[in-house]
């Protein structure tokens, strides 16, 4: 047997240990599922490009206990996951893959395997690496028919098929694919896609079917990438493989140990001094830093334009204490969106004793089209709506008297009392008249909230200031999680920032809500939460 290098040790979040031992001297029968795989790459395959094209292929140590990890695991591996950073060979390991499928030892009778992504150019890289293979090795080539217009491989043998398949051209539904390799999920915004789950359904027909990604990590903790390396990590699935390369946290942009930590392939597939070059470039440019966390050293920071970091949303966690919002004085920011999405109500309301601001959202959504909408925003409404944290009203339209209505039995069920109504006056006509009508937040102040730089900016700036300091309790509120996992800031020349609804990838109409009711009650509001002081529960 032989060691496992530190930094791959490291990298196993989940999954058998891989058993490294010296195996290519022993007879066939001798040989597991994955030393078969590198026995075959390493006899038939080729080096498709680079300084040493032509050449055999020798897969490093990081690549094989990956493979040994998921193709020797006792149990049968269902799910695969390898994170690493850019440019670390890792189309060059799902092109060895899918060829040990198609005409190696992983080959059976008339099975379809694909690798997928989310663009036609990410789809056809591995295509690419895969031709680049045949045509460099003619044992392959005399066993394989590529036809390149359809980026389709046939593995002539067992009548094996593959395809390079992308979201863009919609390709694939309707086939029964056992292996399906999904390149750079790390790209896919929010917790799910239609694509990734007509990939997934795409196997049904196999109880040993192979799920496969290999992807540098996605920025936010709600991205589909991030919430299966979670759940792997959590759920220890025996049928799951999870291997993450990523730099620490704590270590400097240009420690060596963070570099092969997340570089596996460092000096083979990845150039050391192209990677210092743009690192030490990072460190003089603030700017790129979080970009080249993310894709150099694979950690899962939140690009500079996203208003809150994953780090600094999970420092308020803490959950609410209802008895401050029943001692203290209560805001409420209201965010009505359109007719047919989102409507947020987040009441805050700020500790005397401690200065931390407690939350507590309210959102509602139509009653129909509640699926449809779970697609298109990439979210589960439906099961938030069943654990009571989302609200339905009205039918395919939202219903301003329904929601009042809601909201003033919530509110009084609580015990709690609104003090101000802080809102963007988009239809709030439509939304007070309603609320006169069914006695919601009869005494309290309503106040508009202007949505450009002047208005926002200190909003957006108090409510920052709050959360680096782990003073926002938000209870881990799901709706709350996703829209900050989503909410990106546009900032004027003058530095105030403002929240875009219109780049980010989900809904954020709870976080926009959350921002105007925290502003009034904190102490970071100029006073304003001392002004509140006349008002009595």
């Amino acid at each position: 047997m032989t060691q496992l290098p530190e930094h791959v040790k490291a990298a196993i979040l989940c999954g058998p240990v891989p058993k490294m031992r010296q195996f290519r001297n022993l007879p066939v029968d001798k040989l597991t599922r994955a030393e078969k795989v590198i026995l075959f790459a390493e006899r038939h395959l080729r080096i498709p490009d680079g300084e040493h094209v032509g050449q055999p292929i020798k897969l490093d140590a990081f690549q094989e206990a990956w493979l040994r990890a998921v193709l020797d695991n006792p149990n049968g591996t269902r799910l695969a996951i390898l994170s690493i950073a850019r440019r670390n060979g890792k189309s060059f390991l799902l092109a060895v893959l899918i060829l040990a499928v198609l005409v190696g030892p992983l080959a059976e009778p008339n099975i379809t395997c694909a690798s997928a992504a989310n663009s036609r150019d990410q789809a056809s890289l591995v295509f690419r690496m895969m031709h680049q293979m045949i045509q460099q090795s003619p044992d392959i080539a005399a066993v394989t028919h590529v036809t390149p217009s359809s980026k389709e491989i046939r593995g002539l043998p067992l009548n094996t098929t593959y395809y390079a398949m992308s979201a863009e051209a919609k390709t694939g539904h309707g086939r029964s694919l056992k292996y399906i390799v999904l390149d750079e999920s790390g790209q896919i915004r929010g917790p799910s896609s239609e694509y990734t789950e007509m990939l997934r359904t795409s196997q049904g027909s196999y109880s040993d079917s192979l799920f496969a990604t290999i992807s540098t990590q996605a920025p936010s903790d709600a991205d589909y990438l991030s919430i299966m390396i979670d759940d792997a990590t959590r759920s220890q699935d025996i049928h799951t493989v999870c291997h993450l390369y990523t730099s620490p946290k704590e270590l400097d942009l240009l420690d060596p140990k963070g570099m092969i930590a997340s570089n596996p392939g460092l000096g083979v597939f990845r150039s050391k001094s192209d990677l210092v070059n743009q690192l030490t470039q990072a460190k003089r440019l603030p700017a790129m830093q979080a970009g080249s966390e993310n894709l150099l050293l694979n950690r899962r920071v939140a690009q500079e334009h996203l208003f809150l970091s994953p780090q600094v949303w999970k420092l308020n966690r803490a959950a609410p204490d209802l008895e401050v919002f029943r001692n203290n004085p209560v805001s409420v920011g209201v965010d009505l969106s359109a007719r047919n999405d989102l409507t947020a109500a987040v009441a805050a309301a700020v500790d005397s004793e401690t200065g931390h601001v407690h939350l507590l959202p309210f959102v509602f959504c139509p009653t129909q089209g509640i699926e449809e909408r779970s697609r298109r925003d990439r979210a589960p409404y439906a099961a938030w709506v069943n654990t009571g944290e989302m609200h339905t009203c009205g039918g395919a339209s939202m219903d301003y008297q329904q929601i009042s209505e809601k909201l003033r039995d919530l509110f009084s069920d609580l015990g709690i009392e609104p003090a101000t109504i802080e809102f963007d006056r988009w239809r709030i006509d439509d939304f007070k008249r309603a609320c006169q009508e069914t006695g919601f937040a009869q005494s309290a102040i309503w106040n508009s909230v202007g949505q450009g730089y002047k208005e926002q900016g200190p909003r957006c700036d108090t409510f920052l200031s709050l959360c680096l300091e782990g003073k926002i309790h938000h209870g881990n509120h799901p709706l709350l999680n996703m829209a900050a996992s989503n909410a990106i800031a546009t900032m004027d020349p003058a530095g105030a920032t403002k929240l875009d609804k219109s780049l980010a990838t989900q809904r954020i109409d709870p976080l926009v809500a959350a921002v105007a009711a925290v502003y009034p009650v904190s102490e970071g509001a100029n006073g304003l939460g001392s002004d509140l002081g006349w008002w009595v529960g």
